[in-house]
């Protein structure tokens, strides 16, 4: 079926991630254990299940946009070595992202050239977000723009997909959704009916 429409992710698609980068900069601050029970994260990326209930909610509330990234640092600044300060935990948080390989940005837009509608659906945070947005001018190579800490809502959640749907307008038979993380994929081709690819190398197979 002929497309006309692709909703990209943002970190792990568009912007590389550096996690095991992330979780050494923070094992310094605060010591391996609290990297995953605090955080959540270990060098996979994918989560641990010891997280305990209530920075697994710090976490949901930040990329949920429920909370302040002052607020947020603040809140890490507690499971921290004494004397850690919120500018080396911003900077930690931060060692996260990677390069964003310019060649990504120069196929978004030739496929807006080409008469593809864009769209961008990401899981983000403040910290993250601001920074990139500003640094790429993200805005130019998208038609609808859609993050987690604006919306107060995230994938996978059927929510979030609904949304995107209605206010774009999105034609679901024709639209391929690209995401690095399966649960997402899986979440898009359940709720919304998309087509999905795990990269933009794969996605190339279905636009070129």
């Amino acid at each position: 079926m002929e497309l006309n429409t692709v909703v990209f992710d943002l970190g792990g698609v568009i912007i590389n991630l550096n996690v095991p980068r992330c979780v050494d900069n923070f094992t310094r601050l605060m010591g391996a254990e609290n990297v995953r029970s605090v955080l959540g994260i270990d060098d996979e990326g994918e989560g641990v299940v010891s997280v305990s209930a209530a920075t697994k909610q710090l976490m949901h509330d930040y990329e949920y946009g429920h909370i302040t990234t002052q607020h947020f640092l603040r809140t890490l600044q507690d499971y921290c070595h004494p004397g850690t300060t919120e500018a080396q935990i911003r900077e930690a948080w931060m060692s996260m992202l990677d390069d964003l390989p310019r060649h990504r940005l120069d196929y978004i837009a030739a496929l807006r050239q080409t008469g593809y509608r864009t769209v961008l659906l990401s899981n983000s945070n403040q910290m993250h977000w601001d920074p990139i947005w500003e640094r790429y001018r993200l805005g130019d190579y998208f038609d609808a723009v859609f993050a987690s800490h604006h919306l107060h809502m995230a994938k996978p959640n059927r929510e979030i997909f609904d949304h995107v749907v209605r206010t774009a307008g999105i034609d679901c038979p024709h639209t391929i959704y690209v995401d690095d993380l399966e649960k997402n994929r899986l979440a898009g081709e359940k709720y919304a009916g998309w087509q999905t690819a795990a990269s933009i190398d794969e996605l190339k197979s279905f636009t070129m």
